[in-house]
């Protein structure tokens, strides 16, 4: 549960360095002594340190990389000073004893660097245009991926190809002949010509990869077939994919043909499981291709700086349906009038837009709820069980250095010490993913967070626990689940290996996941100790499934305030601000129906009274009339009004092609959303 203490690995990194250090100074005065046994110990912890680098320290050998430190300056060292020693050792020796294994070190050598040259040749070619999942993209006959040792792995390749020449030297140096030099050195020869071989057979003519202009006509022939009409567009980085995900489902509901459209390579296997085509256009000159495609309109969970690029397409409407809604001031943020709507959950954010006063036209502004709430469970009163389940969900610090962002600095661990020091809570703590990205306070404070978890519950341990039964059940819901939303690739597989495998879904997946998940859910929580504390940080159980089974929620000014809404159950917020509590309601809509409580968490106690007993509960009445203000009617539904939003956006996007510009753009007139007429000129 809880992640290294950064002392710790600076510790360990300290430990390698000098080692390294220390390692390389010995091999260099045995080597010019010569002191033959302590030239070959001071070898091989250098090499065995090159394998924990390897294996466990990663991060460390970019590190050694960017001081030019890299590994084939280490190991090209390593056996030069093996040569030295050799030389000094059996000098007296014929030249000619000792230039056959140094010829043959160096022909390895340059064979190297020659792999090396190709595999960049090879990941060049191998990187497509266009990337694609949940499409056939037999038609491109792409090919499997070399091995990631030969492809992209150099460090290893080294290390592995190149031990038989080292430890041929080394044999050399202890024995005095130096046929044993050569010998190693001719099959670390041998391994190298063997991999160029390999790699280099990658770019022959059949097994070579499709040319861009093929892919891109591929492609172009698919979107003229499949003819989207709806998509999402998303960029980012790694840790924002939540974001998109939070919007799958809704988007796969839509009526039309749905597509997601990525920018960035590394999301392809970031966007959660779905059946809706996902395709990946890293190039603004390729992203422009949708303009011609039926596409009519995008809606954008998030800002990002290449969102200007797809803005740019005429023949596309855009709507900001952002990733959640607070009354922060990023939920009101003037990059919003880029687009031609921003829809909001409810009445009180198309307020906040008005009072910003940022440019956005109040009737461009449409309220849909939020639909990926629409299976949160309602308050039913008091808790059922033994234990209050209590979800403890701060937000991030944020970029400005506000101290009212996050509780987590200020407030954490007295709110979490106040809800452990309680024997009838159960705790559910799921920070924010980015967490400490930006204060090193907050990672600090979510490290202590957690290890107060970890050991009140070993104070809780010996308690009922669920039998062998429920944990065989989580296993097998949890195999189903991920052999359906999972895909499973070889190490060395690349882009276009993924691409080649991850093509069109099998019929009925997308409610196989939903059942799958619901299933899992249900699982996960049956197979805990009883009033077992947890500490949530992966993407399962999702932020709703927490919602669902806590009975409060605490939590800061965020998004998670207002979808904690659809449920109806009491929350608190955390007042870090430095406000008093008047002025903190004042300055925040959201926290109108909710506790204040201050950063000593006194309040916890009464809170938790209140929660237990519902006739205490003052807040009911106004918690409901915040919920309408915030995501706005139960009925419709959320993804009916969503539908109609896009529905009615999609009308527009073909009013414009059909009034004015159709003459002026090329391309394939836009397909009408199914169920919906056709507009003609008028």
């Amino acid at each position: 549960m809880l992640t290294p203490v950064p002392r710790r690995q600076t510790a360990v990194r300290g430990v390698i360095i000098a080692v390294s250090a220390v390692s390389f100074v010995l091999s260099a005065v045995a080597a010019v002594v010569p002191n033959v046994p302590a030239m070959i110990a001071t070898t091989v912890v250098s090499l065995a340190v090159e394998g924990v680098l390897y294996r466990w320290q990663r991060g460390m050998v970019s590190a050694f990389a960017k001081t030019h430190a890299d590994v084939t300056v280490r190991h090209l060292l390593c056996d030069i000073l093996i040569v030295v020693a050799l030389v000094r050792a059996h000098g007296q020796r014929q030249e000619t004893d000792l230039a056959a294994p140094l010829l043959a070190l160096l022909g390895f050598y340059a064979l190297h660097f020659l792999i090396q040259a190709v595999s960049v040749v090879v990941r060049r070619a191998r990187t497509l245009p266009v990337l694609t999942r949940n499409i056939d993209a037999s038609a491109l006959r792409l090919t499997a991926a070399p091995p990631a040792l030969l492809l992209r792995r150099a460090g290893h390749r080294l290390l592995l190809f190149g031990l038989p020449a080292t430890a041929g030297l080394l044999t050399a140096l202890a024995t005095g002949d130096a046929l044993w030099g050569v010998a190693g050195a001719g099959v670390s020869v041998a391994l190298a010509l063997g991999g160029l071989a390999v790699l280099g057979s990658h770019l022959l003519p059949g097994r070579r990869p499709p040319s861009e202009e093929a892919v891109l006509k591929w492609f172009d022939s698919w979107l003229a077939e499949y003819r989207p009409t709806i998509g999402m567009y998303f960029s980012g980085g790694a840790a924002s994919a939540y974001q998109a995900n939070m919007w799958l489902q809704p988007l796969a509901r839509l009526d039309g043909r749905p597509l997601i459209v990525l920018r960035e390579r590394f999301m392809m296997q970031k966007i959660a499981a779905t059946d809706v085509p996902v395709v990946c256009l890293p190039q603004v000159h390729h992203l422009m291709r949708l303009e011609h495609s039926t596409l009519q309109a995008l809606i954008h969970p998030s800002n990002s700086g290449k969102t200007s690029q797809v803005l740019r397409i005429p023949t596309i409407k855009h709507a900001f349906v952002n990733h959640g809604e607070s009354d922060k001031l990023s939920s009101c943020n003037p990059y919003a009038k880029a687009y031609d709507e921003v829809w909001v959950a409810g009445p009180e954010a198309r307020e906040r837009y008005a009072l910003a006063d940022i440019g956005v036209d109040d009737r461009d502004v449409v309220e849909i709820g939020r639909p990926q709430l629409d299976a949160v469970a309602a308050h039913r009163g008091a808790p059922e069980g033994e234990y209050t389940e209590v979800l403890y969900a701060p937000t991030w610090e944020g970029w400005d250095g506000n101290p009212g962002n996050t509780s987590v600095i200020a407030a954490g661990e007295n709110l979490v010490r106040a809800l452990l020091a309680d024997p009838g809570v159960r705790l559910v703590y799921k920070p924010h993913p980015l967490t400490g990205s930006v204060d090193p306070r907050a990672g600090a404070a979510d490290r202590r967070i957690r290890e107060l978890i970890v050991a009140a519950c070993r104070e809780r341990a010996g308690g009922p626990r669920p039998g062998p039964r429920s944990a065989a059940e989580l296993a097998r819901r949890t195999a189903e689940l991920d052999r359906l939303t999972t895909s499973v690739f070889r190490d060395a597989s690349d882009a276009m290996e993924r691409m080649m495998l991850q093509g069109a879904p099998e019929p009925g997946r997308a409610a196989a996941v939903t059942a799958a998940t619901a299933a899992w859910v249900e699982a996960y929580w049956a197979a805990l100790p009883e009033g077992e504390h947890q500490i949530v940080t992966e993407a399962r159980p999702d932020v709703p499934a927490c919602f669902n089974r806590a009975d409060l929620l605490i939590s800061d000014v965020s998004s998670v305030i207002s979808d904690f809404m659809a449920s109806g159950k009491p929350y608190a917020v955390a007042n870090t601000s430095g406000l008093t509590e008047a002025a903190f309601r004042e300055a925040f809509p959201t926290v109108r129906a909710a506790t204040v409580l201050t950063p000593d968490a006194a309040g916890v106690p009464d809170l938790l009274e209140r929660v237990r007993k519902p006739e205490l509960d003052d807040l009911r009445e106004a918690r409901a009339e915040l919920k309408l203000r915030l995501l706005g009617p139960s009925e419709p539904s959320s993804q009916v009004r969503f539908n109609d939003a896009m529905r009615a956006l999609c009308e527009e996007a073909l009013r414009r092609r059909t009034t004015g510009q159709e003459g002026r753009i090329p391309g394939p007139r836009a397909a009408v959303v199914p169920g919906e007429p056709e507009l003609t000129k008028g």
